[in-house]
């Protein structure tokens, strides 16, 4: 397993090459989802809890959403897998792996990092998981949901309001021939013949249609959503994608064009990853499309326990300073997920060496590193080096911001890391070449001729990360 390592003086980085996952998985909760099959029926899956919410976030999740966005949608997923446990109970399963209630895709290193960034965490409304939704795309306005689904409650947290995150988008238009809306009038139980006109009779507060004739056929209205249902059931969910939409007749049949995709109720996916993007929280953003729920620290209804805090190891000399690297670590872990915008990880481990030659048979690393991550721990010199050096509180920051963007950054150059690492560990960028300098390669950064060409490397690569940051990308951004 490879590790890497910081140069000392000051520059000292560390980063890690897959995502830092608990030492020791939580006893969690199984569920049984139905995964369809290709001739119709379900096969029945024994997953984990924290598998399937990764998995789900693969498949509901906006396209190269930050870690933020995600971890939000994350906390949604489990939610509304807790509140609906047992759906399919009469089919043998918990859950279906299909929109009816969450699609369950392969999950991505990016899905299981922000799963286990987020591990056990719902939203709960009297200390119990929230009846919570989700859409693609609210159009630019959250729905109730009793205009989707008549009858229905609605909570104070699942208000209908303006929202401009996701900017209305998608805007579509589909035309659709009369016979294929016959077809599908016709399979939700409608009866007629000639299906002579369609037109929007009612709309919610939102602007969503809530009632349309339809000339021609008995019964001779529909809801908006059950228009919507029938069609994607029957033609496709890639015709009507809302209920925000206008309609007229054509040649051929009936046009609609609307803007936004799925029926508008909570969380708004593509909005959360604009929020996200622009540098709010996970936390934040919850918030926004839940006002009132809180988060749980983990799910009620997922019994066991979980391995949290911080896990520190220590020569027996250096005990007495527990309590101190502890403090120092929790407080340098929050601020900087607070900085980043992420969910603070649930467990962080440190290892303190008793000698330089200890740590270096544990990393691989040479003997001018201060620290280096291997797997799911931090290792470090001994504290006496670190103190001598006076760089304890800037290493541990460093480890700690490449252990919180290692998801985001998996794919970029080792700079972008490692400028990073710098850039929020609090030093100071130097111009490195001018403001167009070069920035430096994995090779320079991975295999340094000298403590000294490390430490240029380093500050090349700070240089150009904060050239982009002072430039208003999101630090998720830079490449």
């Amino acid at each position: 397993m490879r590790s890497t390592a910081a140069a000392v003086l000051l520059v000292l980085a560390v980063g890690v090459d897959r995502p830092v996952l608990p030492a020791a998985a939580p006893t969690a909760r199984t569920l049984r989802v139905g995964i369809s099959r290709a001739g119709g029926g379900y096969e029945v899956r024994t997953m984990s809890l924290e598998d399937y919410v990764a998995g789900v976030l693969a498949g509901e999740a906006a396209r190269d959403s930050a870690p933020a966005a995600l971890q939000a949608l994350a906390i949604t997923i489990r939610t509304f897998a807790l509140a609906n446990m047992g759906r399919h109970r009469a089919d043998g399963f918990d859950m279906c792996d299909q929109t009816h209630c969450q699609v369950l895709r392969k999950a991505s290193s990016a899905t299981v990092a922000a799963a286990d960034a987020t591990l056990g965490r719902a939203l709960l409304y009297k200390g119990a998981p929230a009846s919570v939704f989700y859409t693609a795309s609210c159009g630019g306005h959250t729905e109730r949901p009793s205009a989707v689904w008549p009858g229905a409650d609605d909570p104070g947290f699942l208000p209908a309001r303006d929202d401009d995150a996701c900017d209305g988008q998608p805007a579509w238009s589909t035309d659709l021939a009369a016979g294929d809306l016959v077809r599908a009038l016709r399979a939700g139980g409608f009866r007629g013949g000639e299906l002579r006109d369609v037109r929007v009779v009612a709309r919610s507060d939102s602007g969503r249609v809530t009632r349309l004739r339809v000339d021609g056929f008995v019964p001779d209205q529909i809801s908006g959503q059950d228009l919507r249902t029938m069609v994607g059931r029957t033609l496709g969910w890639q015709f009507i994608k809302s209920t925000a939409f206008e309609v007229r007749a054509t040649p051929t049949g009936f046009r609609f064009s609307g803007h936004g995709s799925g029926h508008g109720v909570g969380l708004c996916v593509i909005g959360s990853a604009r929020l996200a993007a622009r540098g709010q929280t996970s936390t934040e953003i919850l918030a926004r499309y839940f006002p009132g729920l809180e988060i749980s620290a983990r799910a009620t209804a997922a019994p066991g326990p979980i391995e949290t805090g911080t896990v520190i190891s220590l020569p027996a000399g250096d005990e007495g300073e527990r309590d101190l690297i502890r403090d120092l670590a929790a407080r340098s872990r929050d601020s900087l997920a607070k900085q980043l915008g992420l969910v603070p990880p649930q467990r962080i481990a440190l290892r303190f060496h008793p000698t330089v030659e200890s740590y270096q048979r544990a990393t691989s690393q040479p003997w001018f590193t201060a620290g280096a991550t291997v797997g799911a721990e931090m290792h470090f010199v001994p504290l006496t080096v670190l103190r001598d050096r006076g760089v304890l509180e800037q290493t541990m920051r460093r480890e700690l911001v490449h252990v919180l963007t290692e998801s985001a950054f998996a794919d970029r150059p080792r700079w972008v890391r490692e400028g990073a690492a710098s850039y929020f560990a609090g030093e100071r960028p130097t111009d490195a070449g001018g403001p167009s300098g070069r920035c430096p390669t994995d090779d320079e950064l991975q295999n340094p001729v000298s403590p000294g060409a490390l430490r240029m490397a380093y500050a090349r690569a700070t240089a150009c990360f904060a050239r982009q940051m002072a430039a208003g990308k999101p630090w998720s951004a830079v490449k």
